[in-house]
């Protein structure tokens, strides 16, 4: 019996009917009525089990069932690392397992050809899990839509190149947890009508590695035509940064990881316990370059207009930063590190980056030069080599702490607007964080901020440019006057910040994208 998560256990206590039986792939399902009267299916399988010698395949179709297979509980997320509840995003124990290709789906009792909004996790590729609460659905689909969490495997059992899986593959391996993903949008697109959503109108949202899949996904034929729109938070394959590794360099690793767990053959991996695997220590490149999952960077396959043209809504938040400087003190310990970083680089950089706080200056400098390029470059292709708009933003609010709380991976009076931290604002989902103790006090700035940014995704994902009470209709994206949104409590639209500078940043500076007439969606 699959282990309830914590949000599914307080659920249950409210006993909530029964949701009438769906006949979908596979079979039928039920489901049940929460309290709100959002219906959810937790746990709906869309592939079959990865296991035995399906480990490091394409995902394989869903096993059929007789009878009526009660989706009523989350299923085990897939194979990784756990988290401790010292941690800030601690929201309970999960079940773990290999068999872990399930998605969950929240719905609008009387849901009639509605937006479809997909939730892709993030996690480096390597954790992650379509049931955690700050990743719950059913705030949303309160609002009128329906929600759909999709897992995919993560680690070495979700990406994961050797030769002899290349030579099982026809010449090409690993991206398998891509594949999963795409296998969950078909199903998405073959059954989502079944609970009232439109599957010509989906929407897929996802957050660092989660958005790196969305724009991975907006690169890849595979995945062309099951989605609509794109909404990416913090991490691309643009800037030079992430880019998928080639074939030959991801199958050499493979190998090192072979010989690190001392088996003699592929069979001998597939036949090991997986927590071994997942144990391995051997560096990975988790995309690969493998021509038809991935058949380019992100420059190239944009360039060359083979991308999936939908409109974009993409962004960063404010203190993040794929490689921190650590602490600055003061204006020479600044110009030192940027000096070692950027090389003959360093005096123009810091020339534009003057805010009188030299721990600012890193931060931003830290920022822009990662997942601020990262995103930019991104609504840079979109709109040169594209038809359909991008829409940016910055994420600035610093969450409102409860007094005294502790992490053991996250320090509240350093982490600012962190990584993720924007997550429960887009989502409705900031409760999830004060399940098991209180760790936020939220305020009705909070509030307000929670408003402006879900009422954004919700208008962006119902087709229209993304819309939010204060701010009214976001500008799309125009590199000769370039804008964003800067989200607060009092968000407003501003300059993109340190557009001109990003190119210093750079170790090729390009050529911004010449001006165009400002798409319609």
């Amino acid at each position: 019996m699959r282990r309830l998560a914590p949000i599914a256990l307080a659920l249950s206590l409210a006993t909530p009917a029964a949701a009438a039986p769906v006949a979908v792939t596979g079979g039928q399902i039920d489901g049940t009525v929460l309290p709100s009267g959002v219906a959810a299916w937790l746990g709906v399988p869309f592939a079959a089990a990865p296991v035995r010698d399906l480990r490091w395949k394409p995902p394989q179709p869903v096993t059929p069932w007789a009878g009526v297979y009660h989706a009523d509980r989350f299923a085990p997320e897939c194979l990784q690392p756990l988290r401790g509840p010292a941690q800030n995003h601690y929201f309970g124990n999960e079940a773990t397992s290999e068999d872990c290709l399930y998605l969950n789906i929240w719905a609008p009792k009387t849901a009639r050809k509605a937006p479809v909004v997909v939730w892709i996790y993030g996690g480096g590729f390597n954790i992650g899990s379509a049931s955690m609460a700050n990743y719950s659905g059913e705030p949303l689909a309160q609002a009128g839509v329906v929600r759909v969490n999709i897992a995919y495997r993560v680690g070495p059992l979700g990406f994961f190149a050797h030769p002899e899986l290349s030579r099982e593959g026809g010449g090409a391996s690993g991206n398998y947890g891509l594949m999963d993903q795409i296998a969950a949008l078909r199903w998405v697109r073959d059954n989502i009508a079944k609970f009232g959503g439109d599957p010509a109108n989906v929407t897929i949202v996802g957050q660092s590695a989660g958005s790196m899949s969305v724009a991975l996904l907006q690169m890849s034929p595979a995945a062309k035509g099951l989605f609509a729109r794109a909404v990416g938070m913090s991490g691309s394959p643009f800037g030079g940064m992430l880019g998928p590794a080639p074939l030959a360099t991801a199958e050499a690793q493979g190998l090192a990881l072979q010989k690190e767990i001392g088996a003699a053959s592929l069979a001998e991996m597939r036949g090991m316990p997986a927590d071994r695997i997942v144990s391995a220590a051997t560096h990975r490149d988790a995309i690969t370059l493998d021509g038809r999952i991935v058949t380019g960077t992100a420059e190239a396959v944009f360039t060359g207009r083979r991308q999936n043209d939908v409109p974009v809504l993409i962004g960063y938040t404010r203190d993040e930063s794929f490689r921190p400087f650590g602490p600055i003190a003061d204006r020479a310990a600044l110009v030192a590190a940027v000096t070692a970083r950027f090389g003959d680089r360093a005096d123009a950089i810091l020339k534009v980056y003057t805010s009188g706080d030299p721990a600012r200056d890193a931060a931003d400098i830290a920022r822009d030069s990662t997942v601020g390029l990262q995103m930019t470059s991104w609504a840079r292709h979109q709109q040169r080599y594209g038809t359909k708009p991008a829409y940016g933003y910055v994420f600035t609010r610093r969450q409102p702490y409860a007094p005294g709380v502790t992490f053991s991976d996250h320090d509240p009076a350093t982490v600012g607007a962190y990584h993720s931290g924007d997550v429960p604002y887009w989502l409705r989902t900031r409760p999830a964080f004060d399940l098991f103790r209180r760790t936020r006090v939220w305020e009705p700035g909070d509030v307000a901020l929670e408003a402006e940014m879900s009422d954004a995704l919700l208008s962006f994902a119902r087709g229209q440019a993304p819309t939010s009470p204060r701010v009214g209709a976001w500008p799309a994206f125009d590199p000769a006057a370039p804008k964003l949104v800067w989200l607060a409590p009092e968000s407003k639209t501003i300059a993109w910040p340190h557009y001109a500078d990003l190119d210093l940043l750079t170790k090729a500076a390009p050529a911004p994208p010449p001006a165009r007439a400002r798409p319609r969606d």
